[in-house]
Order: C-alpha cells, then structure tokens, then sequence
C-alpha cells in the first residue's frame, strides 16, 4: 500500500507539473483558430487569423528579422562555446583560468537588464567614435551570441568531461596533429552536444525581449517586441496565430532533431559493438 500510494503520489505531483506548463499552449493554440477578437470567448472555428497575418507587415518583417538573428547567434554561439568549453575542459591551468572562467559564466547569473544597458552603454560609445555599428541586427546579434556562448559552453563542456581522452591519444599516436584530433576524432564525439546548444541558442534568441529592446533601433524591432508591445495595448488575436505557428515550427525542429540524435547515437553504439567484435 505505502509503494503504491509512494508511485502514484509521484506521478500526481509530475503530471500536475506537466498540465501547468503546458495547458496554456494548448489554450493558445486552440483560440488562435478563434473566430472572435475576444480572447476565452469562444464563437466558432475560423483560420482568418492567420490569412490576416499575410497583410501584416509589422509581424512578418519582426519574425523575418528574428529568425536571422536567432540562426547566426546559434552559429556563432556554438563556435565560440565549443573553443571556450574545449580550453576549460582541455587545458587545466594557464594564465587568467579563473578570470575567464568567471567571464564566460557571468552572463549564466547576471540580470539581462543589466548585460543589456552596459552593451548599450559600450555600442553607443563605439559608435560615436567609429561611426559603426547601427544598432538594428548586427547589435542585437552581438547580445544574443554574448548570452549563447554561456549556455553553449556548459553543455559542451559537459559532454567533453564525459568523452573518453583515450581517442585523441591514440589519434595523436598516430601521427596526428593537435588540430586534426579535434576536427577528426573530438567534433564527431560531441555532435550530439553540438546539436543540443544549436537548439537552445536558437530558441533563446529567438524569444529574447529584453536585450532586444536595449540593443534594437528604430526599424528593427524582433518579433518578441512586436509581440510584447502589441500585448501591452491589448490582446490580439494575430498574436495567437503567431505564436502557435512558431510552437509549431519549434516542435517540428526538436522531434526531427531528436530523431535524428538517437539515430546517430544508435549507429554510433552499433559502430563501437562492431570494433570490440572485431
């Protein structure tokens, strides 16, 4: 009775987790095929929310300018992330360790508000002195890759404490260079991981509001702040159509990027059973 009531008490508590997270994306999307401008009022089915989204420039060019951001600060994010987790993981002690130890963590427990205005703060001075840059995407970029490079690095770096150094010894053994190694054997060992900082450097950037707000200028505003400023005046029923068109986008690239992690995972394990039968 006790391990019962232990089970099931557990699984109570979890799926009432999982209904608080998620009953309000489902309720989003299901009014977002709302035919009333009345949020909760619910007076047929209708798809004019999204035809209307067509017309909308505002939206369009928001997400449009979003979605570069969000892929060149994934790309850039999981660059530099990789080399910063690579030199923590790899080279134990050198000149300034804990420094950039603490510089490449502090965005991870620093307000946005405040990585936001000191950007803001050293991008105007920049400009005034050199004329460069705009703020518009290339700042907005440079926030968002500050912020990305933290999270990629924790999770690269997690999966290189977990890889077996043994293959790049014996690579080295070999005959290989130090920059063959970690092209040809440490990279393909941590693609998976690679694969996950992409994916949440991306959904990141692409729902940031608040260094978005700091390092944007007039004319480039993402689709968060569009979204947010909209909200402020009032519930609009585009904004629903928005939202769940962009769930949906991001479930479809988390289930294709999942399938596609296990695969290489599973051919990975088969590769390894295969060399030990060998």
């Amino acid at each position: 009775m006790t391990n019962f009531l232990q089970r099931w008490f557990g699984r109570g508590w979890l799926s009432l987790g999982y209904l608080f997270l998620y009953i309000p994306i489902v309720v989003l999307v299901v009014f977002s095929f709302n035919s009333s401008r009345q949020d909760m009022v619910w007076s047929g089915f209708s798809t004019q929310w999204y035809t209307a989204l067509l017309s909308d420039q505002e939206i369009i060019s928001g997400f449009g300018l979003s979605l570069r951001i969000a892929l060149l600060t994934a790309c850039g994010s999981v660059i530099l992330g990789t080399f910063a987790a690579f030199v923590l993981d790899r080279y134990q002690r050198f000149a300034g360790r804990t420094l950039f130890t603490g510089m490449v963590s502090a965005p991870l427990v620093m307000p946005e508000v405040i990585i936001g205005l000191s950007l803001l703060l050293m991008l105007v001075s920049v400009q005034k002195m050199f004329g460069f840059p705009e703020r518009g995407l290339v700042t907005i970029w440079l926030g968002h890759t500050l912020l990305g490079m933290a999270y990629a690095t924790v999770v690269v770096q997690s999966r290189l404490q977990e890889m077996n150094k043994s293959l790049e010894e014996a690579a080295m053994d070999l005959g290989c260079r130090p920059f063959q190694v970690f092209f040809l054997v440490t990279l393909p060992n941590i693609k998976q991981a690679l694969g996950s900082a992409w994916l949440l450097t991306f959904t990141l950037s692409l729902d940031d509001v608040v260094l978005s707000a700091f390092l944007s200028g007039p004319g480039s505003s993402t689709m968060p702040i569009v979204i947010f400023s909209r909200a402020r005046l009032g519930l609009d029923p585009r904004v629903n159509a928005v939202a769940a068109l962009t769930i949906l986008v991001v479930s479809i690239g988390v289930i294709a990027s999942s399938l596609y992690i296990a695969r290489a995972e599973r051919l990975r394990q088969k590769q390894i059973a295969n060399a030990a039968k060998g």
